[in-house]
């Protein structure tokens, strides 16, 4: 049966190719070693988290499948994809830095003459199946092997929105480093990347690719691919320091008191990249809403606006209740509340974080009118608690 390998069990269960591999040997000896890792477990800054929907599993699932619901969750025209991606990749930035969002949470960051691919999911779903899992809504504004020469890749954690194993096949064939955090190099080897390409960090580790610091640093989320989450593999946010550039990719995470201490540690960032989509009651801690999203930004700018906010996690897939627009939109209103910079370019569209920003909303071209305007009180809870008040008129 192609894509499944047998287990070495007595029954030989199956299992999708796709699921990866556990740690073992030396890897699972560090892990062990890890001072996040307790009880056999990677641990959350800030105390357990959430991860699984809160509630009834009935009710949850209805509402999932409800027929009269799931069109507000998906674009009603097609998605805008940027049609001169390659031409434009072709010339160097200007100003050093330029950022292309190719969606969801895969951007290409060109930093001091340096390529770095975070979260390369080219794949038409994001699942361990090609028949089943959330579909693409648009499609990748150009192939994976047209994107030429990477210096290295950086995968914030093990989820198939993040790490996908079509895409990482399709990478093993060159040359170029992966970074991962500690545990995520199993499923690498599996899929045929080889030892010598990988750098595997706990958070606070750092290394040098190529002329840059790439820095694991803390994230609220979790792990797992497999029937059974082990939580065996580390999830991170990522710093990526040049000579003269600096920026950050939240990867998927809950707000947290942390996102101080980064910024303190490795900001200011010329551009983030933050996570502000799937967002919802049914799973707080473990991502951002757009609000969230643009308070973390602060946070890692020390409390002022600057720099570059690129929303990320949005647009592409279909994985939570919201509207479908609904990130991108409250992420401008939040943002602008605030007086911070916010990008929202198509897919494939690259733009420098030190010139202008795209800001036009494009999605209002394919989306349904929004129901809900900004702030709700439910995604209002950050600006209640804290001492910014984030205040937009919808």
């Amino acid at each position: 049966m192609a894509g499944f390998r047998p287990l070495s069990s007595g029954l030989r269960a199956l299992r999708p190719a796709a699921f990866g591999a556990d740690p073992g040997g030396e890897r699972m000896a560090r892990i062990r070693r890890s001072p996040h890792f307790e009880d056999g477990v990677f641990q959350n800054p800030g105390g357990p988290a959430r991860t699984r929907p809160s509630g009834s599993m009935t009710t949850f699932a209805k509402r999932y499948f409800d027929k009269d619901e799931r069109p507000r969750r998906s674009p009603l025209g097609t998605v805008p994809v940027h049609a001169t991606t390659l031409a434009d990749l072709a010339r160097p930035p200007a100003t050093g830095l330029r950022l292309t969002w190719m969606g969801h949470s895969s951007v290409l960051a060109e930093i001091d003459g340096r390529r770095v691919l975070f979260d390369p999911v080219w794949g038409e779903r994001c699942s361990p199946f090609p028949f089943a899992g959330p579909k693409r809504l648009h499609p990748v504004p150009l192939p994976l092997q047209a994107l030429g020469p990477v210096d290295v890749i950086v995968i914030s954690h093990d989820h198939y929105d993040h790490l996908d194993m079509p895409s990482v096949k399709t990478l093993a064939g060159t040359d170029t480093v992966f970074a991962v955090p500690l545990g995520v190099g199993a499923h690498l080897e599996h899929w045929g990347v080889s030892a010598a390409r990988l750098r595997e960090l706990d958070w606070g580790e750092s290394t040098e690719v190529a002329g840059l610091t790439l820095t694991a640093t803390p994230a609220r989320h979790f792990c797992g691919r497999g029937l059974r989450n082990t939580q065996h593999t580390l999830w991170a946010s990522w710093v990526v320091a040049g000579e003269e550039h600096r920026v950050f990719h939240s990867g998927d995470t809950g707000y947290f008191d942390g996102f101080r201490e980064i910024g303190a540690g490795h900001g200011p960032f010329d551009a983030t990249m933050i996570q502000i989509g799937a967002y919802s009651e049914y799973w707080p801690d473990i991502h951002m809403t757009p609000e969230e999203g643009v308070r973390a930004h602060l946070d890692l700018q020390q409390g002022e606006p600057g720099g570059a906010l690129l929303p990320i996690h949005w647009g592409t897939f279909n994985l939570a209740f919201h509207p479908w627009a609904e990130p991108g939109e409250w992420t401008l209103a939040a943002g602008e509340a605030v007086g911070q910079r916010v990008a929202v370019p198509i897919p494939g569209l690259p733009f420098e974080p030190a010139g202008e920003l795209p800001s036009r909303p494009w999605w209002r071209d394919v989306s349904p009118a929004l129901s809900r305007k900004w702030p709700v009180p439910e995604i209002a809870s950050v600006a209640a608690r804290d001492d910014l008040d984030l205040v937009g008129e919808g």
